[in-house]
């Protein structure tokens, strides 16, 4: 009795396994992105497996489409989508970097100000019942006035000849794949990326580094002033021990001496002692 229930509930739990309802996973509900960069909207799905029809029939469900959308709660029909698996060449600023099975994220290259909307997407199968699309979306901020920053890791400005330092440019907006432009000193550098890597430092490159954004003008950072002393790195801890060592012999000499000296009274002043012992007797 014990094992036909057990078989039964086995057998239940697979039923309602199978005729589970679908689910779309957002793992950001809002982003923010400046124009010129890329952002990507991390998403994952759980299709629909089956479904019993009217005639208590089991009908198995297959995904064969899917859609995301902007500004639109459910993505479906003749909504005009940012990307579709039966039009996939829709726009080569948006692409899919999903599948038909689990993934569904999206990649929006170069934001544009008209791209701050709320993005959703929605999932088709073969048969009404496993159509789905999570109207929560994810909403893409894109701000209109933007300052970039440059920052560097650790909490002092100069560094050692010789040495490299890495500077990063960002912004309070969460951002992506950035193309900036670096200046030193009012002077643009070939580096495009959002970091900068510099080195082997010469003492010649202190200056000032600033970064803008390449497609929005006006982004322009703060300088950073950054400062290469002349010694080479290692010789300066080189120079310090040496230092160290040299007050410590300078502290220890006369402690050594002064405990020969010491010792050599004492043995005297013994000796003498013995001496006027030896008298008296």
């Amino acid at each position: 009795m014990a094992l036909h229930l057990l078989i039964f509930c086995c057998s239940c739990s697979l039923l309602l396994t199978d005729a589970a309802a679908p689910t779309i996973i957002y793992q950001l509900t809002s982003t923010c992105a400046v124009e010129g960069s890329s952002v990507t909207l991390p998403c994952t799905f759980t299709p629909k497996k089956s479904f019993t029809d009217e005639g208590g029939k089991t009908v198995y469900l297959k995904i064969i489409r899917v859609v995301w959308c902007k500004n639109h709660l459910i993505c479906q029909g003749t909504v005009p989508s940012v990307y579709d698996s039966n039009s996939p060449g829709t726009t080569s600023r948006y692409q899919y970097l999903g599948d038909m099975e689990r993934n569904c994220s999206l990649l929006i290259r170069n934001i544009q100000t008209y791209d701050g909307r709320t993005f959703r997407f929605r999932m088709e199968a073969n048969a009404t019942e496993g159509h789905f699309t999570n109207q929560t979306g994810v909403k893409v901020r894109v701000p209109g006035l933007v300052q970039m920053e440059v920052s560097r890791s650790g909490k002092h400005t100069e560094v050692r000849k010789g040495g490299t330092v890495t500077l990063s440019c960002s912004s309070r907006c969460t951002t992506h794949q950035l193309e900036v432009t670096w200046y030193r000193d009012g002077h643009a550098l070939s580096e495009s990326g959002p970091a900068l890597r510099l080195g082997p430092l010469p003492a010649g490159e202190s200056g000032n580094y600033t970064c803008e954004l390449k497609a929005q003008k006006n982004t322009e950072s703060q300088p950073y002033s950054l400062k290469v002393e002349g010694q080479e790195g290692v010789e300066v801890p080189l120079r310090l021990v040496a230092d160290v060592l040299r007050g410590s012999l300078v502290a220890v000499i006369p402690l050594v001496a002064l405990l020969l000296i010491t010792r050599s009274w004492r043995k005297q002043k013994s000796a003498k002692d013995s001496g006027a012992e030896e008298n008296q007797e």
